[in-house]
């Protein structure tokens, strides 16, 4: 089997879809022509194989990477040159359970 990501204009992922194995190395075709369903697929892998993570919806597609990205958690985090999301300020060490807080820019305790 093989997964593949649908993206719109802006490159959001709208749809991530599995096509039978036969249909793998032709799964673009298969899902935009052979199944009527249009629009712009990308193969993404559960398994993080390939571009770097399993696309979700309302993710994005980086075509100038070839990564799939996860929703931006808050405005304040920034992409870190792996493509991960990182806070302004790091995650406190220790054995306690935080939340990130906007609007203070800052993790509180739970």
């Amino acid at each position: 089997m093989a997964h593949f990501a649908q993206i719109d204009k802006n490159n959001v992922v709208i749809n991530v879809l599995v096509v039978p194995d036969e249909q793998e190395t032709r799964g673009q075709e298969y899902l935009a022509t052979d199944l009527n369903l249009g629009g712009t697929w990308i193969q993404t892998s559960y398994n993080h194989r390939i571009r770097k993570q399993y696309a979700i919806v309302g993710g994005k597609y980086d075509a100038t990477n070839d990564v799939f990205l996860m929703p931006q958690p808050y405005p304040s985090w920034t992409l870190d040159s792996s493509f991960d999301w990182q806070p302004p300020v790091a995650y406190p060490s220790g054995d306690a359970m935080y939340a990130w807080d906007e609007d203070q820019r800052q993790w509180n305790t739970e």
